[in-house]
């Protein structure tokens, strides 16, 4: 069990945009954290009274986020892989990710600055799209990645590779690349399994594949994925379209060198947030 110890000079607060309440509990926080003489920034594309927009990751030690998945994942976002702490509050939709509740903020806030909340790790997964050897764009997902075949009525046909070794091609709408983090969200509605957040691996999940036979695979993160398409589609990263793919583009997912980090209770409980969540366990 590891406490994050580290004394908070930094920290920046990312807030759900469509939620009233999410803003005023922002500007609540940036007051609070005035008085523990502790710097106060907002996401760059967001405004708080009294709190300095963001302009580097670097340097931060520790983001609050106020909203449900989506907003946690704009945080991810804004990190850019810099391994800053990410402290949730739910006040939001599902909130897989931000599992504390809003009424819990201030102690909560108070048991960061003691160092008496446990610091917790989740892989995440770098992306690179190539086209005919040369790199298009590189990505990060702390959740997963998807290709779709996009407005597009037809299929699309989708190889999978390993050490050069050709794994098999799948003919379906779309695949999903979830990371353990992302297997409860649209992986788990596609039918793909739930992993554990400390497994090591990844899990590919056909999205509607015209077989019977195509199924999830499970595969160690440690492995490098190429999957490779021969129709234009579109890829989206963590919910957010990242690109356009063209015809025989090449994308590569492996486990990313650094991992994500965030702040939970001592003695956590994950089945308990399925059971909470998801109902799991639960008689139909």
């Amino acid at each position: 069990m590891d406490f994050y110890r580290k004394k908070i000079r930094k920290a920046a607060i990312v807030f759900r945009r469509a939620t009233p309440a999410a803003h005023k509990a922002a500007e609540t926080i940036v007051e609070w954290l005035a008085e523990h003489k502790i710097q106060a920034l907002s996401h760059p594309e967001q405004k708080l009274r009294n709190a300095k927009k963001l302009k580097s990751p670097k340097g931060l030690d520790l983001v609050i986020v106020l909203g449900g998945d989506g907003t946690y994942l704009e945080a991810v976002r804004m990190l850019d892989g810099e391994r800053v702490p990410v402290l949730g509050f739910n006040m939001g939709g599902l909130g897989f990710l931000t599992v504390t509740r809003a009424s819990e903020i201030i102690p909560m806030l108070e048991q960061a600055v003691k160092g008496k909340l446990e610091v917790r790790s989740r892989s995440m997964i770098r992306i690179e799209v190539r086209s005919r050897d040369k790199s298009k764009g590189s990505y990060l997902a702390l959740n997963d990645l998807v290709i779709e075949r996009g407005a597009r009525s037809r299929l699309i046909n989708i190889t999978i590779t390993i050490d050069k070794l050709p794994i098999h091609a799948v003919k379906a709408d779309g695949l999903i690349v979830a990371t353990p983090t992302g297997s409860t969200a649209y992986n788990l509605a596609a039918g793909g399994p739930i992993l554990h957040p400390e497994v090591e691996a990844l899990v590919v999940t056909p999205i509607c594949p015209h077989s019977l036979t195509s199924r999830p695979f499970i595969f160690p993160d440690k492995d490098r994925i190429q999957f490779t398409i021969t129709e234009p589609a579109v890829m989206t990263v963590d919910g957010v379209k990242a690109t356009t793919l063209g015809k025989d583009d090449e994308i590569w997912v492996a486990r990313d060198t650094s991992d994500h980090l965030f702040l939970r209770r001592p003695g956590y409980n994950y089945f308990n947030l399925l059971k909470e969540k998801l109902k799991f366990g639960e008689r139909a």
